[in-house]
């Protein structure tokens, strides 16, 4: 089982703006639909990263841009812009941090990945 953290500022921010127009009855219909595909996301990354669902993988030209190994798993499948998560091991054993929310890039060639806006992990420098 692992812990899940959010990449700051901006996935902290989205989580905690999503969360409290929820607990409010505020959330537009697109608003509600990333609540809860976000919500399913991260409960099944806390059980099992490789759950089937998820379809987690690599993704190598975001690796090398982030520094450490940068996975990718799926919010959604079969439509276009898909949205996709993007998130690290880490930085604390048992943790997964989510660091990345974006549709999934049109261009298949790894150039479509520069575009993807990733957060910190929040961890501290030592």
């Amino acid at each position: 089982m692992f812990s899940i953290r959010l990449g700051v500022p901006e996935m902290e921010a989205l989580w905690a703006e999503l969360s409290s127009k929820a607990k409010m009855g505020m959330l537009g219909k697109n608003e509600e639909k990333l609540y809860k595909k976000m919500g399913k996301a991260m409960s099944l990354l806390s059980n099992n990263p490789k759950h089937p669902g998820l379809h987690s993988h690599g993704i190598e030209a975001l690796s090398r841009r982030y520094g450490q190994k940068v996975w990718q798993s799926y919010l959604e499948n079969k439509k276009s812009g898909a949205g996709r998560m993007y998130w690290v091991y880490g930085p604390e054993q048992n943790e997964i941090t989510i660091i990345g929310l974006e549709p999934h890039p049109e261009d298949k060639k790894s150039s479509g990945y520069e575009k993807i806006r990733l957060s910190a992990t929040g961890q501290k420098e030592a």
